[in-house]
């Protein structure tokens, strides 16, 4: 019979299978080693792990390698491509090459000299709303969530807040009328059951089915809350206090279509009907007008052939 495992055997293998899980896990490009945070030494500012820094182009004391991500080779019966058996090396001792793409070095090991350039995270990294590159900038570059394209550290809130639009009116397929039940975020279009899915391509079950235009992962389309695209015409008229000025803009309507104008001057609506109306009751009031004064003249007249019948008794 074999050998029951005692606790610390089963801990070392649980530790090691851990272990190997992390090392292939696929990490995300705010956790790659070439993407880390950084401070400089001198002028102190964060920014991208950079072989010089990006604002005083500074030498970093303790460089980051940017395929494994270690400061410090303890290797003594490595890989390294520089023998040091028996020492520990850091600093540029540690280095062995500067990556082109994402400005980081990288360490003296064969393996990540060999494989990094090939396999660097931010080899095309451009940033899809101000056209900026790893040179161009100092910041860290990350992806969107939902379009995953690349984004520098100042446009990417901004772009994800705006990335779940569609850029049509309606939720309905692009190639026919039917409701588009799969949507791609990257080329902002819908698709129904049978146009999201290409003629002579099989399709695993239970995973989930590329674009056909882009080749992106597509998602149902109620499991997000995307928008349709709105057109607003003009600029809209802020409510504010009343200025008495001849100059301000105060009647001026900025509405476009929501209302017909002439340059910009809001143009007032005829009312026929409440025209007519007005004119009746303008005359309803002379009639009255009249009555009254006829009254007044016969009570005038009366008084007066009453003084004089008291005159003359």
């Amino acid at each position: 019979m074999p050998k029951k495992k005692t606790g610390q055997r089963k801990k070392a293998e649980k530790q090691r299978e851990r272990q190997k899980e992390l090392r292939n896990a696929e990490k995300s490009l705010a956790q790659q080693p070439s993407n880390f945070l950084m401070e400089c030494d001198q002028c102190k500012r964060t920014q991208k792990n950079r072989a010089f820094c990006y604002f005083c182009s500074s030498l970093q004391r303790l460089p980051v390698c940017a395929q494994c991500g270690k400061q410090k080779c303890m290797a003594k019966f490595g890989d390294c491509c520089i023998k040091h058996s028996g020492t520990n090396t850091v600093g540029l001792a540690m280095v062995g090459a500067i990556c082109d793409f994402c400005e980081a070095w990288v360490c003296h090991g064969t393996k990540c000299l060999s494989v990094h350039a090939c396999s660097c995270p931010l080899r095309d990294a451009e940033c899809c709303e101000c056209k900026r590159g790893v040179w161009d900038q100092g910041g860290r570059i990350f992806k969107c969530s939902y379009c995953e394209k690349f984004l520098c550290e100042d446009d990417q809130f901004e772009h994800q807040a705006s990335c779940q639009q569609l850029d049509s009116e309606t939720f309905k397929c692009m190639s026919c009328n039917r409701l588009g039940q799969y949507s791609c975020l990257r080329c902002k279009t819908c698709f129904c059951e049978d146009h999201v899915r290409r003629k002579g391509v099989k399709y695993n079950k239970g995973q989930p089915i590329p674009c056909p235009k882009c080749g992106l992962e597509t998602k149902e389309t109620k499991e997000m809350s995307i928008n349709t695209r709105s057109y607003e015409y003009g600029r809209q008229k802020v409510a504010d206090d009343y200025v008495d000025d001849e100059f301000s803009y105060q009647e001026y309507d900025f509405q476009g279509a929501a209302g017909f104008s002439f340059g910009g001057v809001k143009a007032d609506v005829i009312d026929y009907e409440s025209d007519d109306s007005d004119d009746e009751d303008d005359d309803d009031d002379d009639i009255d007008e009249d009555i009254d004064e006829d009254e007044l003249l016969e009570e005038v007249r009366q008084l007066q052939l009453d003084n004089e019948k008291a005159g003359t008794s």
